[in-house]
Parts: structure tokens; sequence; C-alpha cells
């Protein structure tokens, strides 16, 4: 049975590297072997992460003249999102990053307790946020929804039995 609510696919005809150096190319700069290095990894996998994370990550990746700096990651993540590649979102006070280019429209469930981001896509809440549009003559071009809650892991855990252990 397939999730009414998961992510489908979205074509697009640049690659996240083409599409950087594009853009790269109209501000004046150049890609550089780090930054390379940096897109590489941020989009070898589709995952939710922040620049903490992403530095430990490279670290463990890249030695070396493949090191990529700590400035380096904060400057090019800002590029990243100027560029339409990344979003970021500020969730529990930290800001966090998702891909957004080749990515459909979708919003999010964030557990409080463990702080997983879950994404999911809706047509109703599209077609609500619409409405909502047309009723105010307002066009809209996008929209982030997040619903802050518990997940079933972490509502599981707290309905646990105590035992003698737990008091320690």
């Amino acid at each position: 049975m397939s999730d009414p609510f998961a992510l489908e696919a979205v074509d697009v005809a640049l690659s996240p590297m083409e599409r950087f150096e594009e853009y790269l190319k109209s501000k004046g700069k150049r890609i550089t072997q780090p930054r390379r290095i940096l897109i590489e990894h941020v989009f070898s996998h589709h995952e939710h992460f922040d620049a903490d994370q992403l530095i430990d990550e490279l670290s463990h990746h890249s030695k070396g003249s493949d090191r990529v700096s700590r400035p380096t990651v904060y400057r090019t993540l800002n590029e990243l999102v100027e560029a339409g590649l990344l979003r970021k979102m500020e969730i529990g006070g930290r800001a966090v990053y998702e891909h957004d280019y080749g990515y459909p429209d979708h919003d999010h469930l964030y557990c409080t307790q463990c702080q997983q981001l879950i994404e999911f896509q809706s047509a109703e809440l599209k077609e609500l946020r619409d409405e909502v549009a047309r009723q105010h003559q307002f066009r809209a071009t996008g929209h982030r929804f997040i619903i802050n809650g518990v997940c079933d892991e972490c509502q599981k855990k707290s309905r646990r039995k105590k035992r003698r252990v737990d008091l320690i």
C-alpha cells in the first residue's frame, strides 16, 4: 500500500552542481574544490542537517587539500540557499537545511523530543493555502508548514512502565 502523503519525484534540467555553477557564474564567482566537495556530499543523500553536522561529516570524509573549512561551509550554505538549491528552516533554535531543488513542495512533522523531521505532502493543505490566498487576493508562491508534536516512537517510550532501574 502506497503512502498518500509521500513525496513525488520532480524532474530537473540541471544537476545541483551544474545549477550551482550557473549561479556562481552569474555572481562572478568560481566553483572551488572545497565547494565541489561540499555540494557532492550534501546532494549524495537526502537528509535534514545543520551546519555543525555537515562540518563533522566533512571532517571525517575529507583530509589534507580536500578539507573544507568552517567559514567555507557557512558561506557555501548561504549561497546554496540563495541559489535555490537548499531551504533553510529555523527549528528548535537552530538552522536546519534540506534540499529544495528537485524536490516538491512539502511540509513537516517535527518531534519536539527527539527532533526528528518527517516529510509529507498533502494536496488538501495546498488547496486550503490557495483558497485562503484567493480570498485575500494574494498570489501564493509557496509555504512552509511545520507541525510540532511527539512522534510515535517517543510516545511509546513515555508510555513504557517505569522500572526500578529508571529511578537511579
